[in-house]
């Protein structure tokens, strides 16, 4: 290969890996400035361009994503100055558009200058349906494209493609301010921004698609703005109890991984190497939940605060769990939340009656086609000593995992077997 031809790919690379780590908040950023999502996202899609265009030519700059967010910002004055329409717009905004910084505390208590937490609540207007709003918030906070999430979901990528385009006109044409609301509009979303915000974690805690197991800048992001949430809402029990959650899964991160970026499983995991910080901040918002009557937030965090507080695998209280399970289950029923209990049942009483639930939700629709379900499956299956059938699921759930760390670690269950 001609040095030239690599330091192109080198940038191409580079590009590619900055833009899916950096447009949240190019988009955010821009989004306040033209109010509107779609037009933000394809100025984004503008200053990618340009990068594409330039860096292979000049080099990728010292600082890509500031490189990336000054470029949509200034395409996004230019677009506003030309439209008569954003005249008024321009009138009271152009005097804040120079490049400083906004101050890091929000001059009113109740109000807050965070352009990605902006971003979530305006995606999580009641005017969208519950899929618009997750679909939309992934390819925008995510960072996953069209197919990708039709992956997660299970459903036809043209349905995920129609639903984001939906979603931002329908943003569009409402008028919907791009703004973290105030009292009554702020607790109506809620429920619909913390799903969002557990989602966006999720994703960087392990990633639906590509080649990484995580990608720690949403998981950043994710446990940032449920902080920000709690500063906000100290009396909702629920924003406490989602922040506990992030706060201890975040604290296993530097264990989740070999140096290659291979998966080790939990009980592999070197627990010295657990975030001890992170554990102690979780502990204290948990105890800021209201424990009379635990939502599903605080249910999970009470169960994500068993392991953390295990020094060993084998210490892990696994009856406890079962049990938080059971009440989790019964709060917020969902084939996934069954599928976690049977882990926890297999561990408390054994793999066998775990095995029956697993074979329970086997027998539905609701999980065909995730591929924890044989995962789960096979690995009762093994431990009951039927490793033919074992083998067959881990295959399964190889055939079915879309991201590559995973489905390595799924084929490499699968030879254990025999």
């Amino acid at each position: 290969m001609e040095p030239q031809t690599a330091s192109a790919g080198a940038a191409r690379a580079a590009i590619e890996t900055v833009f899916r780590l950096e447009s949240p908040r190019v988009i955010a950023g821009v989004a306040r400035v033209v109010r509107d999502i779609g037009i933000a996202e394809e100025l984004a899609q503008d200053a990618l361009v340009a990068a594409l265009e330039r860096w292979p030519r000049d080099g990728v700059p010292d600082n890509p994503g500031a490189w990336l967010m000054a470029t949509a910002r200034h395409r996004a004055v230019d677009l506003v100055r030309r439209r008569e329409t954003y005249a008024r717009k321009l009138a009271e905004i152009g005097r804040s558009l120079p490049d400083a910084a906004p101050p890091e505390e929000p001059a009113d208590p109740d109000d807050i200058d965070d352009d990605l937490l902006r971003l979530v609540f305006t995606a999580c207007h009641p005017v969208l349906s519950a899929e618009a709003r997750t679909a939309l918030t992934l390819r925008l906070l995510g960072g996953l494209t069209t197919a990708e999430i039709a992956r997660a979901f299970l459903v036809p990528e043209a349905t995920v493609a129609q639903r984001v385009v939906r979603a931002k006109r329908t943003l569009a044409t409402r008028g919907v301010p791009f703004e973290v609301p105030r009292g009554p509009d702020r607790e109506a979303r809620l429920g619909s921004v913390l799903d969002i915000i557990y989602l966006i974690f999720n994703e960087g805690y392990a990633a639906t698609a590509g080649d990484d197991l995580l990608r720690p800048a949403l998981c950043e992001d994710a446990l940032r703005l449920a902080r920000v949430l709690s500063a906000l809402m100290p009396r909702e029990p629920e924003v406490h109890g989602l922040t506990a959650l992030l706060e201890f899964q975040s604290s296993r991160t530097a264990a989740r991984t070999a140096p290659d970026g291979t998966p080790v499983l939990l009980k592999d995991q070197d627990r010295r190497r657990w975030n001890r910080l992170l554990i102690t901040r979780g502990l204290t918002a948990l105890a800021r939940a209201d424990p009379a009557a635990p939502g599903r937030y605080v249910l999970q965090a009470a169960i994500a605060a068993c392991h953390a507080q295990a020094f060993t695998y084998e210490e892990t209280d696994w009856p406890r769990i079962a049990a938080l399970y059971g009440r989790l289950a019964a709060r917020a029923p969902s084939p996934v939340v069954e599928l976690n209990r049977a882990v926890a049942v297999s561990m408390a009483e054994g793999p066998g009656p775990a095995l029956e639930i697993v074979d329970a939700l086997a027998a539905g629709p609701a999980l065909r086609g995730y591929h924890l379900l044989p995962s789960v499956r096979g690995d009762f299956l093994h431990r009951l000593g039927r490793t033919a059938e074992a083998r067959a699921e881990f295959e399964r759930a190889a055939s079915l995992a879309g991201n590559a760390r995973e489905r390595d670690l799924l084929v490499r269950r699968a030879r254990e077997c025999g």
